[in-house]
């Protein structure tokens, strides 16, 4: 039996150089991109397409909408890494351990939406509380997150990396009109029945992420405090091989979070930080935004799916 063809339509972005090396040494799937000259070919692209067994979109929405649209053989499988499908019925969200039967439902899926790089956070703390009854589904959720540069794509890069990179800003907070895509894709698939406030930034450094939820505990059901709501994720995460929920002893000896400490890895640490004397607890969660944030859920997705391959 041949290995399967993986197809990476977009293979020069920030998410698809980093799937290409993920995958350029493996021998159990046969890699193909296409060549500059025909990457803006619409028959070439299509012809791709329709020719490989599983394929990676790391395009725009707009054009990963084409290519999708673009495939006429029933066999091909996607995983899409942009924002145009993920608050679709018809597609399976590509975060396995989000929920019980999640990664069974990618492996058979034909078509398989990437999180997003903030959202992987924000649903990877939220949905098992809310599942749990912990937090109410009506909770006024705030998140605010700041991420590597790298997150902009190519732009983000060229400002930092490129000419004029010393004029680069050092941080900057973004999304001031509170109308970034993110929201409905996380009240979606974390359970909320409202939309979150959501508040990103840029920092200067190339990858990472550090997200936070404050929660006021005297908005969540009565008993609640910060070891219940650590109990509830650890409770859930117990047997992922990519998320960690940091012991309560080790996290409450922090004194920072560093969004560079998983970089390079499909890896995601999780914590819970009570103040029981305000009545107070922030959850954070720690990832790299081009790893378990993009690439590397992408990569994680594809392996699932070449099980039912």
């Amino acid at each position: 039996m041949s290995s399967p063809v993986v197809f990476i339509d977009g293979d020069q972005g920030t998410t698809g150089l980093q799937i290409h090396e993920r995958l350029r040494d493996r021998t159990d799937l046969r890699l193909f991109t296409l060549a500059a000259a025909e990457r803006k070919d619409p028959r070439c692209r299509a012809q791709a397409i329709n020719a490989c067994d599983i394929a990676i979109l790391c395009l725009p929405d707009a054009a990963a909408r084409e290519a999708v649209d673009a495939i006429v053989n029933p066999a091909v499988r996607v995983i899409d890494a942009s924002s145009a499908h993920r608050t679709q019925p018809d597609w399976t969200y590509g975060f396995p351990e989000m929920t019980q039967g999640q990664a069974e439902r990618i492996a058979n899926a034909r078509r398989v939406t990437n999180p997003g790089c903030y959202p992987t956070g924000a649903i990877g703390l939220l949905r098992p509380l809310l599942q749990a009854g912990l937090i109410p589904g009506d909770y006024p959720v705030s998140i605010h997150a700041v991420s590597g540069y790298s997150g902009r794509g190519r732009a983000g890069v060229e400002e930092h990396e490129g000419q004029g990179a010393v004029n680069a800003p050092a941080y900057q907070v973004y999304g001031l009109a509170l109308a970034h895509k993110h929201p409905p894709e996380i009240q979606l698939h974390a359970g909320l029945a409202q939309r979150p406030i959501f508040v990103p930034a840029y920092g200067a450094f190339r990858q990472g992420i550090v997200l936070t939820v404050p929660l006021a505990l005297r908005l969540l059901p009565p008993g609640v405090d910060g070891a219940a709501l650590h109990a509830c994720l650890a409770r859930h995460y117990a047997d992922a091989a990519h998320v960690r929920v940091v012991p309560l002893d080790e996290s409450c000896a922090l004194q920072h979070l560093d969004p560079q400490a998983l970089n390079a890895t499909n890896d995601m640490h999780l914590s819970v930080f009570p103040n029981a004397e305000h009545g107070h607890v922030l959850l954070s969660a720690v990832f790299d935004n081009l790893g378990k944030g993009a690439s590397g859920a992408a990569v994680q997705n594809l392996d699932l799916m070449l099980t039912r391959q």
